[in-house]
């Protein structure tokens, strides 16, 4: 089977590299899938064309284009969609997504998972990862930490291992924070422990790979 994944952005590319062989296998081995990192989710447009150009890489906006243009290559089986919630209603925003699939009409298998309410709380999950790749890792932080709640996720993440806090990297601005979460990716992606992890957004990202791999 050959998956098309679409992310939001590059530190989401970085950590879904590491998890989906975790959860499916090694690359090939049987199945395939690229990985597609977005420059920012955007909104959903109120028609299917959308009025984005093309080459701005927005998710949310591109969305439908990039549906029913998947939808009609050959050789996908399938298409993820992995998106942070934010301060969305969970249920209203799948609502929302499985609406607009519908009316693209495509012929692939189509999976939408959301981070609640970011893709940091799959970090927080695992504390042992987050341990084990920072080791001078501030518990504390976690303390008053509901697992995917609302509450600024990456932030508290990052107060907990960043030196500075997400006050530093608040006011070292763009581009700094966009690295540093790609450094996470990288160092807290590979020590994840796909099969033990307390969020249950994360679980059901797990969950929907292996079911849509395992076919009917």
């Amino acid at each position: 089977m050959h998956i098309e994944i679409l992310v939001e952005d590059q530190s989401g590319e970085l950590l879904l590299g590491h998890l989906i062989p975790k959860i499916i296998g090694r690359h090939g081995d049987p199945h395939t899938w690229r990985i597609h990192a977005y420059k920012g989710i955007g909104k959903l447009p109120k028609d299917l064309e959308g009025t984005v150009a093309p080459n701005k890489r927005i998710l949310l906006d591109q969305l439908p284009r990039i549906l029913r243009g998947l939808g009609r290559t050959p050789g996908i089986d399938a298409v993820v969609v992995v998106l942070d919630n934010d301060d969305r209603d969970c249920v209203a925003f799948l609502g929302e997504l499985n609406k607009l699939l519908r009316r693209c009409r495509p012929s692939k298998v189509t999976l939408f998972r959301l981070a609640l309410e970011e893709i940091e709380a799959w970090y927080i999950g695992d504390k042992r990862a987050v341990r084990a790749a920072y080791p001078t890792f501030r518990d504390r932080a976690f303390n008053t930490y509901t697992q995917d709640s609302c509450c600024g996720t990456w932030e508290l993440l990052a107060d907990a291992i960043h030196p500075g806090g997400s006050r530093a990297l608040k006011k070292a601005g763009w581009p700094i924070p966009g690295q540093v979460k790609c450094e996470w990716a990288n160092r807290i992606g590979p020590l994840l422990d796909i099969d033990h992890n307390d969020s249950p957004s994360f679980a059901k990202l797990r969950e929907g790979l292996r079911r849509v791999v395992s076919g009917p």
